[in-house]
């Protein structure tokens, strides 16, 4: 069985709208209108966010808004990840926005330099943008380019300033490891919302990726078995879950909802594949905004996913 512990981090820095560091909470609050206990009983450790100090300060770096913060978070995502890992631990990882999964994907290397990672990324967005391609700057759109060590240069549109320039390479080398993870070693699934220069980067790159006219038409099952054969030459696999791969009548509540997603029951049955496998070292779950939500809905949605995964039997140690 294994030894699970959530890794709670609000940090919304790499998002477009506020409200992210308020999903933590919110799956919280579910817990409680569901008499459950696990945010009680299930130990965690808390990353400390830079929110109240930087959020309000002025953009300085438009292309890649709040880098020079953002290197400082993965910094303290990796060593929690890394500090569970290493007392054989599972990291849960419930997070603000889907920047900070570079700084899990960092944690996770860092625990096991010598192993291959593979990225099981459940999302409606590739997040494969740098400073360079980027339409909006937010580097929630861009943790797996971060994660491969790649500027884009061949679809630049951008011109970022010296200092954006150098904090991306920081960024980058998070951990003192880069790339950090390769191309072939990355499955999307269910991604529908992306720019022209991340279709090129995907193809260019020939990453392995599922659109939702090929989830529904091969189902769950095939899927998530497809996945997990991709990926067989990787030693450990690490899932990342944006609730906006579901479909927004499911996603209530995230930043960035996007038409024909998953259905829930879908999505619990993609994760709890997933979960199950043996190489699964860490699950994130990120992008729950309830301030963009009614009556706390995807908080509530979340949760249960939550709860059947933990209670759901799978390989430890």
């Amino acid at each position: 069985m294994r030894n699970i512990r959530f890794i709670e981090n609000r940090s919304e820095l790499g998002a477009g709208t506020r409200g992210a560091s308020l999903g933590v909470d919110a799956l919280k609050m579910a817990a409680v209108v569901k008499g459950s206990r696990i945010f009680q009983e299930i130990p965690k450790t808390t990353v400390e966010d830079m929110n109240e100090a930087l959020l309000s300060r002025p953009i300085r770096y438009p292309f890649a808004k709040k880098i020079d913060a953002m290197v400082e978070m993965y910094h303290r995502i990796a060593i929690a990840v890394k500090d569970s890992l290493l007392q054989k631990e599972f990291p849960f990882v419930l997070s603000g926005d889907h920047s900070n999964a570079g700084g899990t994907i960092a944690g996770i290397r860092m625990a096991f330099p010598d192993k291959k990672l593979g990225v099981i990324w459940i999302d409606a967005h590739a997040d494969i943008h740098s400073p360079y391609t980027t339409p909006s700057g937010n580097l929630h759109g861009m943790p797996l380019a971060a994660s491969l060590n790649i500027f884009n240069l061949e679809d630049q549109v951008n011109d970022p300033d010296a200092e954006t320039r150098k904090s991306w390479e920081n960024l980058c080398k998070v951990g003192d490891i880069w790339p950090k993870i390769f191309p072939e070693d990355i499955v999307l699934i269910d991604i529908r919302d992306l720019e022209p220069a991340e279709w090129q980067i995907i193809r260019r790159k020939n990453i392995r990726y599922y659109e939702p006219h090929e989830v529904k038409q091969k189902g769950i099952p095939a899927i998530a078995q497809d996945a997990l054969d991709y990926l067989s030459s990787c030693d450990l696999i690490y899932v990342s879950f944006d609730v906006d791969s579901m479909d927004p009548t499911v996603s209530t509540g995230t930043g960035t909802p996007v038409a024909n997603g998953l259905p829930a029951p879908d999505a619990l049955d993609l994760l709890s594949r997933l979960w199950i496998h043996p190489r699964t070292i860490a699950l994130e779950i990120t992008e729950i905004n309830p301030l963009l939500d009614s009556r706390n809905r995807m908080a509530a949605t979340a949760f249960e996913f939550i709860n059947k995964l933990i209670h759901t039997a799978a390989p430890g140690f």
